[in-house]
């Protein structure tokens, strides 16, 4: 299936662009998404470690199920003063 994943912050910045298109299995969890966001869109790859996933506005876990009209969003560290 595709997803449409919203970027944030540094994530953002990295891919140029507010959300990213990706391909995954019709059983796809969060950790899917994650590693097919390294593979599709390599600038992020480096960034995805200290990233958190949120599905329909709550973060989730690496096996949370992903389901075609899911709203997906990669949130990177924050951090301010």
């Amino acid at each position: 299936m595709q997803l449409d994943v919203l970027l944030f912050a540094a994530a953002r910045q990295m891919a140029n662009c507010d959300h990213v298109t990706i391909e995954v299995g019709d059983n796809a969890t969060a950790a899917d998404v994650l590693q097919a966001l390294g593979r599709q869109h390599p600038q992020l790859d480096g960034l995805l470690p200290s990233c958190r996933l949120a599905v329909d506005c709550t973060y989730v876990d690496s096996e949370n199920p992903i389901t075609p009209d899911s709203e997906v969003a990669l949130i990177p560290p924050v951090s301010g003063g």
